[in-house]
């Protein structure tokens, strides 16, 4: 494990507030302001523009936000990771301050945007850390580009939808980190009145992917962790259902020739400010 994974991904609670494990589960934590950036601006990238911001100093690390969202959740991640690596954040297209076009979403196409980001940044490989969509985003690079990658992160990320709950359009956690992104949507974004289209196109692509096969998976030869969900609904697990995708993916069986470490989490709606100690 220590020789597999050269750097440590170290989180922290974002409300310092929580006592209770069940204000974790049913709270959308908000991260702390995002400290001062080395560099940022937007990159032209594939008929956009994406916002990108770079910190600190060393070997690269990327973090990918989850859909909807912006690069700012990163803030405690990116403090940290900063003392001694040199840390990428970006707004995957329409999301916070970049824009779209066009382009129906697909995660194979956002994927082809961070690599024109990195490429535009001259990082020729780099860590990668993803938070849902982010995460999928990771795998598709791992699949498809693995010379980019020195490692991977990904954190409730699934390969097909089978693994998603029927029943998500309940979640009040889910249903108020969609209406919290709208929030931000409203104050970041270039188009600030379309939320609601913006939505119903990143809703286009989560109804059919990602769909990747089990043969795309066994050829990952990246390092990767795989943060696995496994409560059940009723113990407060939004998103994933434990009998689909997720665990039958992350229990090795779909990904032999990569070498993985499966790490059982309770995060869910949290996000990456709630992720504590994860190894990478």
């Amino acid at each position: 494990m220590q020789k597999l994974f050269g750097f440590f991904v170290v989180a922290f609670i974002a409300l310092a507030g929580f006592a209770q494990a069940e204000d974790r589960w049913m709270a959308i934590p908000e991260p702390p302001a995002m400290p001062q950036a080395t560099e940022s601006g937007y990159a032209p990238v594939n008929g956009i523009q994406m916002y990108y911001a770079v910190y600190g100093a060393g070997d690269p690390v990327l973090l990918i936000h989850g859909g909807l969202g912006h690069a700012d959740i990163w803030a405690n991640q990116v403090i940290e990771l900063a003392k001694t690596q040199k840390v990428i954040i970006a707004d995957s297209r329409g999301h916070g301050r970049s824009t779209r076009d066009e382009k129906p979403y697909g995660y194979h196409l956002m994927a082809s945007d961070y690599l024109a980001l990195l490429d535009f940044l001259k990082v020729d490989k780099t860590a990668l850390v993803g938070w849902s969509d982010g995460g999928i985003i990771g795998l598709d690079i791992a699949m498809h580009h693995p010379e980019r990658l020195t490692k991977l992160f990904a954190f409730g990320a699934n390969y097909n939808v089978g693994g998603l709950r029927a029943d998500i359009g309940g979640s009040k956690v889910f249903n108020a980190y969609i209406e919290e992104a709208g929030k931000d949507y409203a104050k970041l974004s270039k188009t600030p009145t379309e939320y609601e289209a913006f939505v119903n196109q990143i809703a286009e692509m989560w109804n059919t992917q990602p769909d990747y096969k089990k043969e795309e998976l066994q050829a990952i030869t990246v390092p990767t962790v795989i943060a696995v969900k496994v409560l059940l609904w009723h113990e407060k697990q939004p998103v994933f259902s434990t009998k689909r995708t997720s665990l039958r993916w992350s229990s090795g069986r779909a990904r032999p020739t990569a070498s993985v470490t499966i790490r059982p989490t309770g995060m869910a709606m949290s996000g990456p400010t709630a992720m504590i100690g994860a190894r990478i």
